[in-house]
């Protein structure tokens, strides 16, 4: 892992994690124990309504959490009620965070490579609907991570596990002067709660 990203992830306090955030991510951490308890992939798909900002977040930091704890098998997807775009500010943050980012399309609809490691293999990030065929079809866990994707969408084809684990939307911020520090507080936010998750995990 890049010392920098580890740098990040040393300053994550993810046992000081709310009381009552623990308890709403209680059944992913079961499903992940299952899974692996059962020497079976973990598949996880991280959806909200624009496929833009929160669950990339999720998707970036559970992945990146699933490899520093050594948990075998997960993979980790994204995906929306609709498709829009990447915001730019997500890549930025990231990227400050340690991660490493890099342009593979720059269209309407951008698509980057996001590797925590030199020999990972990167994630491909792009806004997608979450029934995209870059996700998987079965047996994976939907988790909802915005009111109105899990409001809106009580029905994902294919899901083995649907898990409500919402955040506040860093959009609220957008062309304020306080965008960066918000945007910066939701990705350690979901970073320090992906992390919390992985941790309990027994292999």
């Amino acid at each position: 892992m890049y010392q920098e990203l580890v740098n990040t992830v040393q300053s994550l306090k993810w046992e000081n994690t709310d009381t009552a955030r623990k308890e709403i991510l209680q059944p992913l951490i079961r499903f992940i124990q299952q899974k692996t308890d059962n020497g079976k992939e973990v598949n996880l798909n991280f959806i909200c309504t624009h496929n833009s900002r929160r669950s990339h977040l999720a998707q970036i930091w559970a992945q990146a959490a699933a490899s520093f704890f050594a948990i075998p098998e997960v993979h980790c997807y994204s995906g929306g009620t609709e498709t829009t775009a990447l915001f730019p500010k997500i890549a930025e943050v990231l990227a400050e965070q340690g991660f490493s980012v890099f342009s593979i399309a720059a269209t309407a609809n951008p698509v980057f490579a996001i590797k925590y490691d030199d020999n990972s293999l990167p994630l491909i990030v792009f806004s997608k609907k979450y029934d995209s065929p870059f996700n998987p079809v079965s047996g994976f866990a939907a988790i909802m991570t915005c009111s109105q994707a899990d409001g809106g969408c009580p029905f994902i084809p294919g899901a083995e596990k649907r898990i409500p684990i919402t955040f506040e939307d860093p959009k609220i911020s957008d062309n304020t002067p306080e965008q960066g520090a918000i945007y910066t507080e939701r990705s350690l936010q979901i970073a320090q709660e992906m992390f919390y998750v992985f941790s309990k995990i027994k292999r």
